[in-house]
């Protein structure tokens, strides 16, 4: 390679001492006598510093601490950032803080309570066809004024068995003496009353009419009325009771098909039965002589 095929090499420059500032640069300042020389940082020294090393706090950053910390009087910007929060979202609070510490009041949680009655729907008309059946149901008015009706039903005593719970309380509501001849089944719902939360079960039965007369005599009764067994469905106020109901008529449809066949066994065994004092009769032959 010949001399001016040389590739011409830079010259380096010499590295500016103590106090001469770099061409391009700001002068660095001469360290006092007796301190430390500071550190002096280049481009690619700050790109090799770790990432978790953080910067040291500004002066603006240093005068924010300045003021009290969070939780350190009313005044803290914790406190601040809370309150601008909290408006921002609709005024939320605290659920046990209102306007000057007052807490609120807690819900008062109801007392349970369980009760047990029985009923029962009493029914005449047995002798006649199926038209003539009917059942004996009480009216009672609501809080708006409405005209319920329903089937007589009333608590069980202390040493009462549900069957004689029934019986009574349907004699007391509707004037009605009655026999139970079936269960229906039970009932059971929940309502809430003076501070109370009720789980009321009642027992129902099938009765047969024995003698009375109807009467609303009863102070929480406000009607009393014989309903044809096939209104029953229209007439009743609650699906529950509309539902025994129509048990209750397909219970008695089997019943009185075994009543009616076993009036018709009796009525043929009298007929033919001998009355007393009746001669028997006799058939004679006759002969001629």
């Amino acid at each position: 390679m010949s001399p001016d095929e040389r590739v011409p090499q830079r010259r380096r420059r010499p590295r500016p001492q103590g106090g001469q500032p770099r061409q391009g640069g700001a002068a660095q300042p001469r360290p006092v006598d007796g301190a430390p020389a500071p550190i002096q940082r280049t481009p690619r020294d700050a790109a090799r510093q770790p990432h978790h090393i953080k910067p040291a706090p500004s002066q603006d950053r240093q005068d924010n601490h300045d003021g009290p910390r969070s939780g350190q009087g009313h005044g803290s910007t914790k406190d601040q950032g809370r309150s601008a929060r909290g408006s921002a979202r609709g005024g939320r609070r605290n659920r046990n803080q209102v306007q000057g510490n007052e807490k609120l009041p807690r819900k008062r949680r109801l007392r349970t309570v369980r009760e047990t009655s029985a009923g029962g729907l009493v029914i005449t008309g047995w002798e006649g066809g199926r038209e003539m059946l009917r059942a004996a149901l009480i009216g009672r008015l609501d809080r708006r004024g409405r005209l319920l009706w329903s089937l007589p039903k009333g608590h069980i005593e202390l040493g009462e068995t549900a069957e004689e719970t029934a019986m009574r309380e349907v004699a007391e509501e509707t004037g009605i003496q009655g026999r139970v001849l079936a269960s229906l089944g039970s009932i059971d719902y929940w309502f809430v009353t003076e501070g109370r939360r009720v789980h009321k079960t009642v027992h129902h039965y099938l009765l047969r009419f024995l003698g009375g007369e109807l009467s609303d005599a009863d102070m929480e009764v406000t009607e009393v009325a014989w309903v044809p067994l096939s209104e029953l469905d229209s007439r009743l106020a609650y699906a529950d009771e509309r539902k025994l109901a129509r048990m209750a008529s397909e219970l008695i449809a089997s019943m009185k098909d075994f009543v009616d066949a076993s009036i018709e066994a009796v009525t043929e065994d009298k007929a033919a039965t001998p009355q007393p004092g009746s001669a028997p009769s006799s058939t004679r032959d006759s002969t001629t002589s």
